[in-house]
């Protein structure tokens, strides 16, 4: 049997589930939840990103643990959160283009929102002081580092220094800032992942330290992602904000690639087998419509009730296993937990949500869009 009560994933009406499905299990959920409050002592040094989940019900769970700083990776997803009542939002990503005036609309439709957003160029700050300008609001700024991942930022030297400053006299801004991402720190031994945190750590205070010589206020610093989440937050620093993302529904992908921590995947795929087209083979309904396909074939997705299960096919509505398991007949459920969670959790309109082993709900995937209204 390749399901029972006692299996980490269970649902006791399964057969009446769509495949493929998004499916969250809410208890592991919570403890995923209370593992990030615990690592960072207190709900008032988080601003944990909501690119994973992109669901209101989630910021409402996030919120009941007294956390009202959030952190987004896009304007829609800026949106939900300010329409789930939270006031302090950074958007981390730099405006360019038609996102310039979005940011003005923002401001203008939800006043009561601290809204931030990130500058790494000169000429960036004054294409948004200038709608800022022109549309009579303003938006707060965090400089963005590079601290060695080289996607955005600028580096920790005179290049930051100037852009501060200048965030510091430019109208229609307000400098509110740094943000300090370091995804180039994934290493799977905790002892060389803090030591490379402890680095950025002390470049970031050289840095703020330097600004401070100037007249320049850092009222704030986010750092930090899931990985390096539990380094950050052994430093004692009253301006420091932690932003872990994707360990609220957790996956493979990092699971494995940090055994420190100790958060579990909580969002799983149900999927159904629907071929043995030979000896050795399975065909499921888990496409690349329903599972993120960035990553290597053999290692997009894990079956914990197929251990040796290894994907040799994927198409768009297919997923074809290699395993030993000849007990596997067309219409068995299978859980697939996803390497990459979050541009998985963007495949789904809505989850199922289960609680005991019963279905008590479906949550929308809110801000699985670029656009909600804004």
């Amino acid at each position: 049997m390749l399901d029972s009560m006692d299996a980490p994933y269970y649902v006791k009406d399964v057969d009446r589930l769509l495949s493929p499905s998004l499916v969250l299990f809410l208890p592991l959920v919570r403890d995923n939840l209370d593992n990030m409050l615990r690592i960072a002592g207190s709900s008032e040094r988080l601003r944990p990103h909501c690119k994973t989940h992109k669901m209101a019900e989630m910021v409402a769970l996030k919120r009941k643990l007294g956390i009202d700083k959030h952190k987004c990776a896009t304007l829609a997803e800026a949106e939900m959160l300010a329409l789930c009542g939270v006031k302090d939002v950074v958007w981390a990503y730099p405006p360019v283009g038609p996102n310039l005036a979005r940011v003005a609309q923002f401001r203008k439709r939800f006043p009561q929102v601290k809204l931030g957003v990130l500058v790494d160029h000169v000429g960036a700050l004054q294409q948004l002081c200038e709608v800022m300008v022109a549309e009579g609001t303003d938006v707060e700024v965090l400089l963005d580092l590079d601290t060695g991942m080289h996607r955005t930022g600028c580096s920790l030297g005179e290049a930051a220094l100037q852009i501060y400053q200048a965030m510091s006299q430019t109208p229609g801004v307000r400098a509110a800032g740094l943000h300090v991402y370091d995804g180039q720190n994934n290493q799977s031994d905790a002892v060389a992942r803090a030591r490379a945190v402890d680095a950025v750590w002390t470049d970031v205070l050289q840095l703020r330290k330097r600004l401070n010589a100037l007249g320049c206020d850092v009222p704030q610093i986010v750092a930090g992602g899931t990985g390096s989440f539990p380094c950050f937050a052994a430093y004692d620093d009253p301006t420091l904000q932690l932003s872990p993302g994707t360990c609220v529904f957790s996956d493979v992908g990092y699971r494995d690639q940090f055994p420190d921590l100790k958060f579990q995947p909580a969002a799983v795929l149900l999927t159904r087998v629907v071929s043995r087209p030979e000896r050795g083979r399975v065909t499921c309904d888990l496409g690349y419509k329903a599972v993120s396909s960035e990553m290597p074939l053999a290692g997009r997705v894990a079956f914990p009730q197929l251990p040796d299960a290894m994907p040799i096919l994927q198409n768009e509505e297919h997923l074809v296993l290699q395993t030993a398991a000849d007990s596997v007949v067309p219409g068995d459920v299978l859980w697939a937990i996803p390497r990459h969670v979050c541009p998985t959790v963007a495949l789904h309109r809505e989850a199922y949500v289960v609680e005991g082993g019963e279905v008590v709900g479906t949550w929308g995937v809110t801000a699985r869009d670029r656009c909600l209204s804004i």
